[in-house]
C-alpha cells in the first residue's frame, strides 16, 4: 500500500519540485526575450555550457547563477524559481534608467502587453533622435509636458492629455520637446520592450 509523504518530507519534496521546474522556466524567459544563450552569457558572465545545463536540468540552480539571470530577464527571483504566490496583487516598481530616461514598469514581466510610465528628459542637444523599428503597435498618453513623436518623416508634437497609436514597423522615436521633463504612459509588445529598454 502506498503511503503519503511524511510531513517532514513535504517541504523537501516541494523544493525539489520547484528546482526541477527552473530549467524550463529559464528557457521560456530567455526565448520570450528573444535572446540566444551567447547573449545571456555575455550579459551575466556565465558560460553558455552552464546556461545550457541549467535549462536542460543537468545543473542544479544556485543563487549565484539565478540572481544575475533574474536581473537580465527583469523578473523577480521568486518568478524564476516559481515560488508560491503571496497573495499580494501589487506590482513593485523598480525604476529602469536608460540614457537619461526613467522607465517604471506597470505590468509584470512576461505579460503580452507591457505598460510603462516613462520620464523623458528635455531635449537640448538639437540632434535628430535615433529611430528604431520592431513588430507590433505602440500606444502612448502624455501625462505632463510635451513630446515629439516621429514616425517615418512625420513629426507630431503631443501635449498633456494627447494620445497616439502607431505601427512600430515604421522607424519611430519619442523624445521630450519642452524645457522640462515630460511623463508619458506607453504600451508596447515584448519586442518593443527589448528595443526601447533592454537594448536602449
Amino acid at each position: 500500500m502506498q503511503t503519503s509523504p511524511k510531513p517532514a518530507d513535504q517541504p523537501k519534496e516541494l523544493v525539489e519540485s520547484m528546482l526541477g521546474a527552473v530549467g524550463p522556466r529559464l528557457r521560456d524567459l530567455r526565448q520570450r526575450r528573444q535572446l540566444k544563450l551567447s547573449d545571456v552569457a555575455k550579459a551575466t558572465g556565465l558560460s553558455t555550457s552552464t546556461l545550457s545545463r541549467l535549462e536542460s536540468g543537468h545543473r542544479r540552480p544556485t543563487l549565484d547563477v539565478l540572481i544575475p539571470l533574474a536581473q537580465v530577464y527583469r523578473v523577480a527571483l521568486d518568478d524564476v524559481v516559481g515560488a508560491p504566490p503571496t497573495g499580494d496583487p501589487r506590482i513593485h516598481l523598480k525604476p529602469i534608467r536608460r540614457h537619461g530616461r526613467v522607465y517604471l514598469p506597470l505590468t509584470r514581466s512576461g505579460a503580452p502587453v507591457q505598460a510603462f510610465k516613462v520620464v523623458l528628459p528635455p531635449r537640448r542637444d538639437g540632434k535628430p533622435p535615433k529611430q528604431s523599428t520592431h513588430g507590433g503597435y505602440e500606444w502612448l498618453y502624455v501625462l505632463s509636458g510635451s513630446v515629439d513623436l516621429v514616425v517615418g518623416t512625420q513629426v507630431t508634437t503631443l501635449v498633456e492629455g494627447d494620445a497616439a497609436e502607431f505601427d512600430t514597423r515604421q522607424p519611430h522615436s519619442i523624445t521630450g520637446s519642452g524645457d522640462t521633463a515630460s511623463e508619458i504612459l506607453t504600451l508596447f509588445s515584448p519586442q518593443g520592450e527589448q528595443i526601447h529598454i533592454r537594448d536602449a
